[in-house]
């Protein structure tokens, strides 16, 4: 058996040993700062292995740097001695929700994450600080204990919030910022899968900043756009209206989507507007099509002013099929075939394209019968091909798009009651990055600048649209909601609204608590429409129409109503698992052993905080393992002779914890006849010598391949 590491991996130590493989000849020994021979990277060797132009001292190239960059790149890779500890009651479907809600410090989350997730995050997306001067910035420094940081500096507030503001009138204005950023950007890359992207929201204060940071951790070939959201018209600006933000994208990996040839598809944005408003005409004007067609022409007209419909104004034409554009039926650059068409009226041939006809005789006949080919009044005209809507729906995501940005603050209010958020990002932008950038069935999206919650409830809208269950990881640091930072009367006002909601609902007053109830709405008001849309389909399966239209599906697939509708509208994951980043399971002398006396070692009773639950061990040896947050957890209890005993088994015996004391001999070969992969349990847990002594052998004889670990 060996002991679990509990403490997240040194990067700079894992770096060190990946070059010494690659280069063993760079690998030399030095004298550190406090005297002692360690292993270490020769430079001039190593620049001569990698490159043809060796840059070094004051040579003029081209770099981006700050003060503090270097301790902001060390502080990427330090290692930290932190677990997440689980939250049931705050958790919605504690056990059977893949979606994970993580409070804390975003940065010691994503060293928690980073082995468990590497690879594994399809797409993150961020809305970090923009740095306009009355921001919060995170000041971060894990060489020192909570204590002596507290005491140094003096950054965290009342609720042990991690925060300071960063006026503009501070000399380190940029570095804060960057300091901030650039570490946490550095592992998030790490955790993206080889086809995943990363979309970060930014405004004009920052963007340069950021992208020539992003350049240097992803790569300037992995630079995918910069999108603009035109937000909406400002009138309190001295110069210039500024109603657009940015959005910085990113590929992890473009080569790996070159040699996939993956592209990017989205639906075009206002279509279901336009089916709508063909669904009310025809209700009005019945096989009428010329005066819908008038009438869907006057619609586009009247919408107003950055209407996504107003982009397919071109398709104003109807039909029994639906909406269409009457597009060119001649063949693209000249010389298609030329024959006959005549006139479904008329009988005469109708006028030929002067450069032919798009294809040969016996399809365009056949898209003539169809009702596909739009003829003239008589012959006299060239005829035009019926481009319809619906197999036109999907198009290459513009980097220019419109979208009100007062409308997702409109909508949390009506969600919450109240305003109790200022400047959330909009759901539905979220949902439509979502959906392009290829974020399938079973993928993950990440947001650790999480605020309030937005890119869950996008999640919802998402899944439930497409019956499919993508899951999130979002973190966010408690951090408080307080008027005294309010910049304006009006930020004093939702700071007060905010609180109250806090108090009706017996929590803090941070916006982690404002983010865990606005998903819970979010995920209640997704279920409710679920539930009504699957009672209106039962409804009309008593009806003659739609009993006849599906009863044979039903009996070919030998469902009842109930089975078939619900596999029509598939269960969607709304719920969550809170986590709480904190300091580790284990005590001080776990680590440090060597700090203590042998007699005061022996006389501990146990290396595990007395206040720590069997369920808060488990996550971090999940954590330790590698084994993902969102895992199937089972608590199952078992009677072997006079004995009884319980056990955590995550994903059908993947892994078997076992966290009883005074476990006998019967207990560990019942736990080996499972055969789980990993077997964990604690130190202490063995009831006797006998039972240490043959614990291997039990193993070996039951389950030899399971791997073994205390802590």
């Amino acid at each position: 058996m060996d002991k679990l590491r509990m403490q997240t991996a040194n990067k700079a130590d894992e770096n060190f040993r990946k070059l010494a493989a690659m280069f063993p000849n760079a690998v030399t020994e030095t004298i550190n700062e406090n005297g002692e021979v360690v292993r270490a990277i020769d430079k001039d060797v190593l620049m001569q292995e990698i490159a043809c132009t060796v840059v070094d001292g004051n040579e003029e190239r081209y770099q981006f740097t700050w003060p503090d960059k270097k301790k902001s790149v060390l502080l990427a890779n330090a290692p930290i001695n932190k677990t997440l500890r689980p939250c049931r009651e705050e958790s919605v479907d504690f056990d059977t929700t893949e979606n994970l809600y993580i409070e804390g410090d975003n940065l010691e989350v994503l060293k928690l994450l980073q082995e468990t997730y590497l690879g594994k995050i399809k797409m993150i997306y961020i809305d970090p600080p923009y740095n306009t001067g009355n921001d919060f910035v995170y000041e971060d420094d894990f060489a020192l204990s909570i204590a002596e940081y507290i005491a140094n500096s003096g950054q965290y507030d009342e609720s042990g919030n991690q925060l300071v503001q960063n006026p503009e009138s501070n000399g380190r204005f940029h570095t804060d910022w960057l300091n901030m950023l650039y570490p946490r950007l550095k592992i998030a890359k790490n955790l993206l899968t080889e086809d995943g992207a990363i979309f970060i929201s930014i405004d004009e204060n920052e963007v340069n900043t950021l992208k020539t940071i992003c350049d240097e951790i992803f790569g300037q070939s992995n630079f995918i756009a910069q999108l603009v959201w035109a937000a909406g018209r400002k009138n309190d600006s001295k110069y210039i209206s500024v109603s657009h933000e940015y959005i910085l994208c990113y590929f992890r990996n473009i080569d790996y989507i070159k040699e996939n040839k993956i592209v990017w598809r989205e639906k075009k944005q206002g279509l279901d507007d336009i089916y709508a408003e063909y669904e009310t005409l025809k209700r009005v004007y019945g096989d009428d099509y010329d005066r819908m067609s008038s009438e869907l022409k006057q619609w586009y007209k009247n919408l107003p002013d950055g209407h996504p419909a107003k982009d397919h104004a071109h398709y104003n034409r109807v039909d029994a099929r639906g909406v269409y554009f009457p597009s060119d039926i001649s063949w693209p650059g000249g010389g298609g075939p030329k024959y006959q068409v005549l006139h479904p009226v008329t009988h005469s041939p109708v006028k030929v394209p002067a450069r032919g006809w798009v294809t040969n005789s016996k399809t365009l006949s056949e898209w003539i019968a169809q009702g596909r080919v739009d003829f003239g009044r008589d012959e006299s005209s060239v005829p035009t091909l019926k481009s319809y809507l619906k197999e036109k729906e999907y198009t290459v995501p513009y980097s220019v798009f419109y979208k009100d940005g007062r409308a997702a603050s409109k909508r949390l209010a009506a969600l919450m009651g109240e305003k109790v958020f200022e400047n959330p990002k909009d759901e539905e932008v979220i949902k439509r990055l979502i959906e392009f950038c290829g974020v399938s069935d079973g993928d993950y999206v990440l947001d650790f600048f999480s605020g309030s919650g937005t890119t869950a409830h996008a999640m919802f809208l998402a899944n439930a649209e497409q019956k499919v269950n993508r899951h999130f990881i979002l973190v966010q640091i408690p951090e408080e909601i307080s008027e005294k930072n309010a910049t304006s009367e009006k930020s004093k006002k939702v700071a007060r609204s905010a609180i109250a909601l806090c108090d009706s609902l017996g929590v803090d007053h941070t916006i982690c608590e404002i983010g865990k109830e606005r998903i819970r709405r979010a995920g209640t008001e997704i279920q409710e429409e679920r539930a009504q849309t699957i009672a209106l389909y039962k409804h009309e399966w008593d009806q003659t129409c739609f009993y006849v239209e599906h009863q044979k599906e039903c009996d070919k697939l030998g469902h009842l109503p109930d089975e078939y509708f619900a596999k029509e509208h598939p269960p969607i994951d709304t719920g969550f698992r809170v986590l709480k980043c904190d300091t580790s399971n284990m005590k001080e002398v776990y680590y440090n052993p060597a700090e203590y006396e042998a007699s005061l070692f022996s006389s501990l009773e146990d290396n595990i905080k007395e206040d720590r639950t069997p369920e808060d061990l488990l996550f971090q040896v999940m954590l330790d393992l590698g084994i993902l947050l969102s895992s199937k957890i089972q608590v199952r209890s078992e009677k072997v002779g006079m004995r009884s005993y319980s056990y955590f088994d995550v994903e059908e015996g993947f892994l078997i914890a076992c966290f009883d004391k005074n476990i006998d001999e019967e207990v560990i070969t019942a736990i080996a006849k499972q055969k789980p992969y990993y077997f964990v349990m604690r130190d202490n847990s063995m009831a006797n010598d006998s039972v240490a002594t043959n614990f291997d052998q039990i193993f070996a004889t039951y389950s030899p391949d399971t791997v073994r670990k205390v802590l």
